[in-house]
């Protein structure tokens, strides 16, 4: 059963996500396909607002594709599920908080799940690298991604020669939000993830989404899209309950109590 390799933890509003494949914690696609599972069923329960993925151990948090499953022929281009490699990467409409919590070495496919998150918490020792350039393969999501995440000629340097990066560098570049020891990094992710829990979902959703989406647009477009609500979550948001009350607490200086709708 692939799903002893992931453990799924369930906490008010906050879903834990944790990867659990000795002794890497690598993916075959049949994991991929759990954790796509998974990812759905937070984004489609109204009851979630937030997720922490994370791997088991110290020493990695995910060295990417299972090389033992590439070389019993599963194909690099296998069915991952509606996700994606690890669940997150592709997910439609995945539009509440996901932050990665990167416990160890983050290799490959390690390191483009952690860079499909919103936020990332790395642990004093965590490391980074996409080696694939070394088995001379592509880095695919990698390369779409991380010139976007960091400065272009860093991230070139990291797809051309596979080198590490440690969580010093990866803060110095932006590539992670908080660099805390080992034995503060679940409490400091759990801590992140119930402020942001309590906070408005409709909003959240509409900062994914056009943040999301207009990557592919001009600013005039983008924002004319949103002024419009040519997105369907600022149309909700902008019609909601929330909309009013965030106005309301506001003017009453008061805290305001997000419902979600």
């Amino acid at each position: 059963m692939q799903e002893q390799h992931v453990h799924v933890t369930r906490d008010g509003a906050v879903l834990e996500v944790r990867l659990d494949r000795p002794p890497a914690n690598a993916l075959d696609a049949a994991t991929s396909r759990v954790l796509s599972g998974i990812f759905t069923d937070f984004r489609d329960d109204p009851e979630l607002r937030v997720a922490i993925v994370t791997g088991t151990g110290e020493r990695f948090f995910c060295a990417g594709w299972d090389l033992k499953a590439a070389a019993a022929g599963e194909p690099p281009d296998a069915d991952y599920g509606p996700g994606g490699f690890g669940g997150i990467q592709q997910l439609p409409n995945l539009n509440k908080p996901v932050i990665c919590a990167v416990n160890g070495m983050a290799v490959g496919g390690g390191l483009e799940i952690a860079i499909s998150a919103d936020l990332i918490i790395a642990a004093e020792h965590a490391r980074f690298a996409l080696p694939e350039i070394k088995a001379g393969t592509l880095a695919d999501a990698a390369t779409i991604r991380l010139p976007k995440r960091i400065p272009y000629h860093v991230a070139m340097d990291m797809l051309f020669t596979g080198r590490w990066m440690d969580a010093e560098e990866a803060m110095r570049w932006g590539l992670v939000n908080h660099v805390v020891p080992g034995e503060q990094l679940m409490p400091r992710a759990h801590e992140l993830a119930a402020a942001l829990a309590a906070g408005p979902p409709l909003v959240f959703a509409a900062i994914k989404e056009v943040a999301r989406e207009s990557e592919t647009l001009g600013f005039a477009e983008a924002i004319k899209r949103v002024s419009r609500r040519g997105f369907p979550t600022v149309a909700t948001l902008y019609e909601s309950e929330d909309q009013k009350e965030g106005a309301r607490a506001f003017a009453e200086k008061r805290q305001p109590v997000w419902k979600g709708r």
